[in-house]
């Protein structure tokens, strides 16, 4: 194609919401997608397989395997929620790693992606402040470890703006003198809908790109570059100006059409309009006034902790056998 349309494109680092952008009726009209979706007790579990080509390009998203759990009610900091959160991720963590082949020997590394000096980019420093590291413990005392613990080890390696070094290259080093069989990389993400920013939690086995959330390229942390199987998990706590005025568009026709069909009386010329139209024309109009910019709810301090609590204390109970997947919550620091 002659134009590049992806500077109007929907950005969303979320493949279920790149799912309902290619396909708004849910029919299942893309081939080589695969999706199931569950619900257990206000918890939302939506798995989708891009197994083809065809469906990567529709998508926009790598071929592979990735797993959504949304939680509207963990705006209301619920800690028995919270606990239960914790407990369903541990579980999804640990069927995702045998589905790509890990056992409960494989070493592991994981990587805390972002910035923590700006809080809606620290949850993987904080996830790393977090976790249960213990290859130290096999490399020095290696006697005194006991069952049901494996190697994991844990870094936080900065961004490029304070380090002057891609994250790439850092982990690239990392990964060639440790030799983990796994990378865990974790980051905070960006979303095409103010319901899911804060709410959801996304793990993928295609890897991550620093920074791509906010429309920066980087090298990419994946398989293919480092050597070794790469998960992503990722939570969206941050979306656009112009994302924000295209949902509250929305949020309006669905509000008048309650109480009018004629909502073009109202919205005029915005009602008729495709929603990437409408996109584009938001970000004609704030662009060049510079006011597209980088949003995050004002509760995200308390919000960033306790999600980087929930991560970790399921990733302690999925890496761990020894840790009770049944209480994870105890083993949080």
């Amino acid at each position: 194609m002659a134009v590049d349309l992806s500077a109007y494109s929907v950005r969303t680092d979320l493949a279920l919401e790149a799912r309902e952008l290619a396909d708004p009726s849910r029919q299942g009209t893309i081939p080589g997608i695969h999706s199931d979706e569950r619900e257990e007790e206000g918890i939302k579990i939506t798995t989708i397989d891009v197994e083809t080509e065809q469906a990567s390009q529709a998508l926009n998203k790598q071929i592979g395997h990735y797993v959504t759990i949304e939680v509207p009610g963990l705006r209301r900091k619920d800690t028995d929620l919270q606990d239960r959160v914790a407990t369903l991720f541990a579980k999804e963590f640990e069927k995702f790693m045998s589905k790509i082949g890990i056992n409960d020997k494989s070493s592991v590394l994981i990587i805390g992606l972002g910035n923590c000096n700006v809080t809606p980019d620290s949850l993987g420093p904080l996830v790393v402040d977090n976790v249960m590291v213990t290859r130290h413990y096999f490399e020095l005392m290696p006697g005194q470890v006991g069952p049901g613990y494996r190697q994991v080890s844990a870094v936080a390696p900065g961004v490029l703006g304070t380090t002057g070094i891609e994250t790439s290259e850092i982990v690239q080093g990392i990964v060639d003198q440790s030799h983990p069989d796994l990378v865990i990389a974790v980051d905070a993400l960006a979303s095409k809908s103010l319901e899911r920013v804060n709410t959801t939690i996304q793990i993928a086995d295609t890897g991550i790109h620093p920074g791509s959330g906010i429309g920066n390229k980087r090298k990419g942390l994946t398989r293919e570059e480092l050597g070794v199987p790469v998960i992503a998990i990722g939570v969206p706590t941050v979306l656009y100006a112009s994302t924000i005025v295209n949902n509250c568009i929305d949020m309006m026709h669905a509000h008048f059409s309650k109480q009018t069909s004629n909502t073009n009386h109202i919205l005029g010329l915005l009602d008729g309009m495709q929603e990437e139209e409408r996109l584009q024309l938001v970000r004609e109009v704030l662009n060049p006034l510079g006011h597209d910019l980088l949003v995050t709810p004002k509760e995200i301090d308390q919000f960033v902790e306790d999600i980087a609590n929930i991560i970790a204390s399921g990733l302690n109970a999925a890496l761990h056998e020894a840790v009770d997947t049944e209480n994870v919550a105890a083993y949080t620091h």
